[in-house]
């Protein structure tokens, strides 16, 4: 890693300000995410004769409030044009953002934005919850079904975004999504065509966050139902309650995978995936990072390495709205090994930039670099 903590640096800074993708966003907007690249953001003035120190610190910062704030603007734009579209097609929609964008754990500038796009002609239920044993839910039944409906409304909106937006790219490839990115948007969108399923839980607490959201894969194809807002809330709360350190530690764990990534180094490990398993890590430690922010990266690394040497822990955790184990695959449970070693060196290096006097002139490590950095603290 050590020969490559420059090109990190710089792929960091590019990320977070949208340089490395200019080419999906709005001609108009590009002079903007230029202009704003040539200014330093606050992580890029500490720890300055510390390479990995920096990198480390600004890996787990969110990105500017600017860059996320024109995010979620062009995909209500977005939703707003299939609104009166669909309308006019005769099909009522709603829409909902889901997705690491409202969960602020986005590591790039220019961000693609989940857009959820509900049909509110159409959902199911639970017949066994509370609200459908009351009598409830009303109406004739329907011989349209989820995958009827879902694929219509696929179809209408892939029809409608083309029409629409015709100098953008829209790719229909995706199984899930219908991403459109150039063209005249800020920022790239991912539609992705679902409606609502009343659940136990919802049909009990009539909270969003409870209900499921049903959407498409096309390429089987068949549906899939998610819970996005519970993922949402649990993880947002219980990063609240350390003071902003889970997401920090997530943001950590993206940004070292995408590099990786780039250097060649395949890891198998979703977005979604390093969310769950950091929201199982230590708290406490987690907590500390308010007073010593690199006691969130010797966390992360501690995490990792247990989860590295004790398999059948680590496929007892199961994601925060507990739908299902987060090490559903052997390929997952690989990429998590592999980030963990990426994550194991980016320690090691701290750790001889923070106590020197701790290692051989060999580089060799005399004491456990993860608890030669807990109590450092870095200078804003």
């Amino acid at each position: 890693m050590a020969r490559n903590i420059g090109n990190r640096l710089n792929q960091l800074a590019n990320r977070r300000k949208g340089v490395d993708r200019l080419i999906r966003v709005a001609a108009d907007s590009q002079p903007d995410i230029l202009a704003k690249s040539l200014l330093q953001e606050s992580w890029q003035k500490r720890a300055t004769n510390q390479e990995y120190t920096r990198y480390a610190l600004g890996s787990m910062q969110e990105v500017g409030a600017d860059y996320t704030r024109i995010s979620v603007e062009t995909a209500e734009r977005v939703g707003v044009q299939l609104k009166a579209d669909l309308a006019s097609a005769g099909i009522s929609a709603d829409f909902r953002l889901q997705g690491s964008v409202p969960l602020n754990v986005h590591i790039r500038g220019v961000s693609d934005v989940d857009l959820l796009t509900l049909d509110t002609n159409f959902m199911t239920y639970s017949t066994t919850g509370v609200l459908s044993q009351q009598g409830q839910y009303s109406g004739a039944p329907t011989p349209r079904t989820s995958m009827s409906v879902l694929s219509a409304l696929r179809s209408e909106a892939e029809k409608i975004l083309k029409i629409k937006y015709p100098k953008a790219t829209v790719d229909t490839s995706g199984g899930k999504a219908i991403s459109i990115s150039g063209g005249s948007l800020a920022r790239p969108v991912d539609v992705v065509p679902s409606h609502w399923h009343d659940n136990h839980a919802y049909q009990v607490s009539r909270q969003e966050h409870d209900r499921t959201v049903t959407i498409l894969n096309k390429k089987v194809p068949e549906t899939i139902d998610n819970l996005p807002f519970l993922h949402i809330k649990r993880v947002g709360e219980r990063c609240d309650s350390v003071f902003g350190g889970l997401r920090k530690a997530i943001r950590l764990c993206k940004n070292v995978r995408a590099d990786a990534i780039d250097e060649g180094t395949a890891i198998n490990f979703p977005s979604f995936d390093i969310a769950s398993t950091m929201y199982h890590a230590d708290m406490d430690a987690l907590k500390m990072g308010i007073f010593y922010e690199l006691r969130i990266l010797g966390e992360v690394q501690r995490f990792l390495h247990l989860l590295y040497h004790d398999e059948a822990f680590a496929k007892t955790l199961r994601v925060p709205d507990n739908s299902r184990i987060i090490f559903d695959t052997n390929e997952k449970y690989a990429g998590m090994k592999r980030l963990s070693i990426e994550i194991d060196d980016l320690v090691k290096e701290v750790a001889k930039e923070q106590v020197p006097w701790l290692h051989t002139p060999e580089g060799q490590v005399l004491k456990t670099s993860r608890d030669a950095i807990w109590s450092v603290q870095v200078p804003s």
